[in-house]
């Protein structure tokens, strides 16, 4: 049996807020495995976002056990979490978290810098243009659109190739139209990549789309669903 992609046993997630300690995320345990696309669905507060924080190694666990491509999260430190990511995970948020000082083109190519890739600037055109922005590539965050602006997040995402893709309500600040294209966008990138996809999101018609959908409640999966291939619309739709 292939090996999973990410594993969390009995993973919990504790904060601290003004009231003093906070339980967000109970015992969760689960298994990705490669080329999956996996939906987080469930209401707001229910624990979506802090779980794939958990993935990505962008939150630590409070217990339990978090594994991504067979290495434990919960042993790195904040250096060795971001060289991680930097070299396996393609990361996108709500939102686009682009340097305003720095160009499209730039804003693709850094990462890829700083990872030591010799053809950074290369590879960052071909993605930008992968996302129908090559004519932008020059342009800086302030002179686009929302809509354009999570497509540079959505190139600077994919350009390392990473094996793991995690989105954060990729559409939450788009409208539908603009919503609409940077999904198919992200169903193209894990096409292309082969990633393994994990997304949360609100949208029943995004939701439908994943080969499995995750429903969390109160900090707990309630319901673990595999989805029937033939169930779903196709994600260019």
């Amino acid at each position: 049996m292939t090996s999973p992609v990410i594993s969390l046993i009995d993973a919990r997630l504790s904060l601290k807020g003004n009231a003093g300690q906070v339980d967000i995320l109970h015992g969760i345990t689960l298994d990705v495995r490669p080329g999956e696309t996996v939906g987080l669905v469930g209401p707001s507060g229910s624990g979506k976002s802090s779980l794939l924080m958990l993935m990505g190694g962008l939150e630590q666990a409070s217990g339990g056990r978090v594994l991504a491509l067979g290495r434990d999260l919960t042993e790195m430190d904040e250096d060795a979490l971001a060289r991680f990511r930097r070299g396996h995970m393609g990361i996108v948020f709500q939102s686009f978290h682009l340097i305003p000082t720095m160009t499209a083109l730039e804003n693709v190519a850094t990462p890829l810098e700083l990872a030591g890739h010799r053809d950074a600037f290369a590879r960052a055109k071909a993605e930008l243009e992968a996302v129908g922005l090559g004519a932008r590539a020059d342009h800086y965050p302030g002179q686009m659109s929302g809509g354009e602006q999570q497509r540079v997040a959505l190139a600077r995402a994919s350009a390392p190739r990473p094996q793991i893709l995690l989105a954060d309500e990729p559409t939450g600040n788009l409208d539908g139209t603009n919503g609409a294209a940077v999904m198919r966008l992200l169903f193209d990138l894990r096409d292309k990549h082969g990633a393994t996809l994990i997304l949360v999101t609100h949208s029943d018609e995004l939701a439908a789309r994943c080969d499995r959908v995750i429903r969390l409640r109160d900090g707990r999966i309630e319901a673990d669903t595999v989805q029937s291939q033939r169930s779903k619309p196709e994600a260019a739709e």
